[in-house]
């Protein structure tokens, strides 16, 4: 299934009406939900940026954090990265972004647990304050870009407005059929800081 805004990438999503949690058979919690099955819009606008700005990944190592299908990780592929790894949690999900990758012809790694790479791209997980926290140190002493449908917990002031996307989205995971998304690049201040957020 072909992506909003991202022509250029198929994914093997979930229907267009389905919500969350229908393919877990309702909420467990047990299982972490499907969060893969979906291109959020985090993920899309920053995918979208890396394509339209391939000098971000060309020739680089890059970490996609929180990767779900694999969007961004295929993406920074697609744009030159010299080696992707496509980070996530969820087995489910990393599974998945290596079938992705195999249906548009790149080739990916992943893993369980961030490594070290020159560029870390994000789409989508400042969506509460605790992941926030834990994202930002991962963020930090690489070149760090993330996309943010506004979900109320980026610490704007560490980062650098780059651009904003209209992107369209699922009605049954969000409030609407569009959300504004900016991608952001983690301040060089900010990056080379032990801080806190």
């Amino acid at each position: 299934m072909k992506t909003p805004l991202l022509p250029e990438i198929a994914l093997d999503l979930a229907d267009e009406h389905v919500r969350l949690f229908d393919a877990t058979g309702g909420y467990r919690s047990d299982t972490p939900p499907p969060f893969w099955r979906f291109a959020w819009p985090g993920g899309v606008a920053l995918a979208r940026f890396v394509l339209d700005r391939p000098d971000v990944v060309s020739g680089r190592s890059v970490v996609d954090l929180g990767s779900g299908s694999g969007v961004v990780a295929i993406a920074a592929k697609l744009a030159g990265a010299r080696e992707v790894i496509a980070v996530d949690t969820d087995a489910e999900a990393r599974a998945a972004a290596l079938r992705n990758a195999v249906a548009n012809d790149v080739v990916i790694e992943t893993a369980a647990e961030p490594v070290p790479a020159d560029v870390i791209l994000a789409g989508d997980v400042f969506y509460s304050a605790s992941v926030a926290q834990t994202v930002l140190k991962l963020l930090r002493g690489a070149d760090s870009y993330v996309g943010d449908p506004g979900r109320g917990f980026l610490p704007e002031r560490l980062f650098e407005k780059l651009a904003t996307y209209d992107v369209p989205v699922r009605r049954a995971l969000e409030d609407g059929d569009v959300m504004r998304t900016t991608v952001w690049r983690l301040a060089t201040s900010a990056a080379a800081s032990a801080a806190g957020p």
